[in-house]
């Protein structure tokens, strides 16, 4: 199955070499992916663990870039997992995570999300697509899935304060709408007839004032919110 078509991707280059950790409870999930990272250009895979209670160990022994995490397993989730990896009290720089799904609109993904991850990926995605993500989320980049996101967080109730209290401009307001849709600086910038550097500006401030470490989360908190509605 390839990636959703509402996925912002951007090309990137083969510069440097990404480490990458795998952690999964299906040996044979772990070896799939395995052949596919090994495989690519710049793309190392440097360690395994198959439950989340394993994940932090193996990230002081291996330093990954990026971590793949199944988000269903027996003993601790990708859920709990990721609140763990990326707990701020933690030493500095944590991995990017991607979460690992077999169904686009599980439930658990969208709590991984605001627990942290830089995105998810479907298990039946093609392994460029992996190999891609990958590269996305080492740079950095969010790999957002807006119409995904969407239709997760309207099986919710939204949590109801709206981001009131981010206090956000009503310049900001518009541009995480708009972030929201899942467009690039450079779309925003030609729909509000700004600069890329300003609007860059402006997301910089949108993710300072909720609190969140990329786009993804939010996007994520704009539409758990209600900021942004589902229907």
């Amino acid at each position: 199955m390839n990636l959703p078509d509402d996925a912002v991707l951007d090309a990137v280059p083969d510069d440097g070499r990404v480490r990458v950790a795998i952690v999964d409870d299906e040996p044979l999930v772990r070896a799939g992916l395995r052949v596919v990272l090994d495989a690519e250009p710049g793309l190392s895979v440097v360690g395994e663990a198959e439950d989340g209670s394993g994940v932090l160990q193996l990230v002081a022994d291996t330093r990954p870039d990026v971590v793949l995490m199944d988000v269903r397993m027996p003993r601790v989730d990708g859920i709990a997992a990721t609140r763990a990896l990326l707990d701020p009290s933690r030493p500095a720089p944590a991995p990017r995570v991607l979460v690992l799904t077999t169904f686009e609109n599980d439930d658990h993904v969208l709590d991984a999300l605001q627990a942290g991850a830089q995105g998810f990926l479907l298990k039946r995605a093609w392994p460029e697509e992996i190999a891609q993500a990958v590269r996305l989320a080492a740079r950095g980049d969010s790999l957002l899935f807006p119409d995904a996101v969407r239709r997760l967080a309207a099986g919710r109730p939204p949590s109801g304060d709206a981001l009131a209290s981010a206090r956000l401009t009503e310049r900001e307001g518009e541009v995480l709408r708009l972030m929201a849709d899942g467009m690039s600086n450079a779309e925003i910038a030609a729909e509000l007839y700004l600069g890329v550097e300003t609007v860059r500006t402006h997301v910089g401030n949108v993710l300072g004032k909720l609190g969140v470490r990329d786009r993804t989360q939010a996007v994520v908190r704009a539409y758990t919110s209600g900021f942004v509605r589902t229907g």
